[in-house]
């Protein structure tokens, strides 16, 4: 089992941050690729209620499907991530419906990833907004997000679920997910 430690913060200037990434010693591992993620329940909410989740990711032309579980929140998000490949991920979709699991959340990005070869940062471009995440050993990240610019006190700990219940509420937006065609935000525009 894997532990994903990770923290996001909020970019107000991807083009600042495409230029401060190389120079803190990271390299560019994926251009920026689509992503369009799903969330399955069953009824009753019962994964959301016991803090996990279970995820179908489409990422360019790859899938995978991952269960996150055990979070644990202090100055780093943590949680216990199993994640696997998959090559057929329509057929992924029908079997997790067949278990009694439904589509409960989507939410998409574009996402470029970065690595110093110790850890990773990616950089995503989403419908509520563009922010960086920061994955690694605890230390590491407080370093790379230092070299980045990044203060403890603008870390986020909060996965995209939250963040876009927050925002939907800030924005009084009706929304039901996260993709730019439903938030009508050009995945192409960024006003920066």
């Amino acid at each position: 089992m894997h532990r994903e430690i990770e923290i996001k913060f909020r970019v107000t200037n991807l083009r600042e941050l495409a230029r401060k990434l190389p120079a803190a010693g990271f390299r560019l591992k994926t251009p920026r690729t689509h992503e369009m993620n799903t969330l399955y329940d069953l009824p009753g909410h019962v994964l959301r209620n016991r803090r996990e989740l279970l995820r179908l990711r489409e990422y360019g032309k790859s899938w995978k499907v991952t269960h996150k579980s055990g979070g644990k929140i202090s100055r780093h998000s943590s949680r216990t991530e199993l994640e696997t490949g998959v090559t057929d991920g329509e057929k992924m979709d029908l079997i997790l419906r067949a278990l009694g699991y439904s589509p409960s959340f989507r939410y998409e990005k574009f996402r470029a990833e970065w690595t110093d070869g110790k850890g990773q940062v990616v950089v995503d471009h989403t419908p509520i907004g563009d922010f960086c995440e920061i994955e690694g050993k605890p230390r590491w990240i407080d370093a790379a997000a230092k070299k980045l610019g990044v203060k403890p006190e603008d870390y986020i700990t909060k996965n995209y679920a939250t963040l876009f219940a927050e925002w939907k509420e800030e924005s009084g937006s009706a929304a039901e997910e996260m993709t730019f065609r439903v938030i009508k935000r050009s995945a192409f525009d960024i006003d920066n």
